[in-house]
Formats: C-alpha cells, structure tokens, sequence
C-alpha cells in the first residue's frame, strides 16, 4: 500500500536529495511538496476538500519562506484535525534550542539531515520503515470503534 507523505521543504537540491532518498528506502510512498509554510497550511486548511485523505507522514524543515517551521508544527497541533499526525522534523539546524521547541510544539522526531548522501539515504529508509511501516497512528481512528 501507497503511503501520502507531506514534505514541507524550501531548498529545491535538499527536495530533490529527499525524494530521491526515499525512492531507495524501497517503502512505497507518494509525495506531495510545499515550499514554504504558507503552501503547507493551505494544503491542510484552505483545501476546498477539507476531508481529502491526509498524509501518513508529514516531514518539516523548519528554515522556511512566509511561516516558519515551527509555527506551521504549532498550527498543526493546534487543530484537532491535524493535532495527530507524525511530523518528523527533517532540518539542517543542529540548533538545541530548535530540537527543544520542537519538541514542547510536538514534533514526533527531530532529524538533522545528513550531507553525504549515503547517511541521508540510511536516515530515509529508517524513517520510512518506522512511520510508514511499523508505526500506528490513531489519525483517522474514533473512540469506540
């Protein structure tokens, strides 16, 4: 089965570098790109369809145009429709105060990306494996069923 995976990334080669990564990992994903936080909120709350199936995966950088990565972690958590999505927060910052903020905003993980390729490959394909195969997500589950 096809997972939906968001990637919320600004930097076309760091797009490129992931998408080509996760291809390798070998787990079946499709993705869809925003570019800049604006892009990523309007995907999940401006959707004429707001019931469109969401993604299985969100992974964040937090370095973007119009509305930064951690505030679109905070709106997403704000909301009950996207509060329990996995969002992995896939940056270059090696920041602590980065790591800790997104984490207190809810961030399931917090991944710097590698720069040689080969880590960057190793590093999709155990995210992929955990939040696209193991993992269970209660989105989409309702109490009592």
């Amino acid at each position: 089965m096809t997972q939906l995976v968001l990637l919320i990334e600004d930097n076309a080669s760091d797009e490129k570098l992931t998408l080509l990564a996760f291809q390798r990992s070998g787990i079946a994903s499709e993705f869809v790109v925003a570019r800049d936080g604006a892009e990523a909120l309007a995907y999940f709350f401006d959707s004429a369809d707001v019931e469109a199936a969401l993604p299985s995966l969100v992974l964040l950088d937090l370095n973007l145009p119009k509305i930064e990565g951690l505030e679109v972690l905070r709106q997403l958590r704000a909301h009950e429709r996207t509060r329990l999505l996995p969002v992995v927060v896939l940056t270059s910052s090696k920041e602590h105060e980065d790591i800790l903020r997104s984490h207190e905003l809810g961030a399931n993980g917090y991944v710097r990306k590698p720069v040689a390729f080969a880590e960057f490959a190793r590093a999709a394909k155990t995210i992929a494996e955990f939040w696209l195969t193991l993992h269970q997500s209660p989105v989409g589950l309702t109490h009592g069923t």
